[in-house]
């Protein structure tokens, strides 16, 4: 197995401080989901690079009205596998997506 590349001190805080902020503003994402700022049709066709690397359960229990157990029944009758993120779901599934939650 190869080892991880060796950083310096000032490397390693900058990588710190920009995996931070990827999860504030996934983080944000998912409270605007929550409170219906955002749709789940414009979260989809979003081209935010923070939006594509959320999971797509992560997304779903984020929106008013589903839950762990809704999630999961939509993405097991759609065939989205528990570790898939947005960024990798097809158009087909995206579609099928909005046709049962949005």
């Amino acid at each position: 197995m190869a080892t991880p590349p060796t950083l310096t001190p000032e490397q390693r805080a900058a990588a710190l401080e920009k995996a931070k902020e990827a999860r504030a503003a996934r983080a944000d994402i998912k409270a605007r989901l929550k409170m219906g700022s955002l749709s789940l049709k414009s979260a989809l066709e979003s081209d935010d690079n923070n939006v594509g690397k959320l999971k797509v359960k992560s997304l779903l229990e984020s929106l008013p009205g589903v839950g762990k157990v809704k999630a999961a029944k939509v993405m097991d009758e759609i065939g989205i596998a528990d570790n898939r993120r947005i960024q990798g779901l097809g158009t087909q599934q995206r579609q099928a997506l909005l046709d049962a939650l949005g």
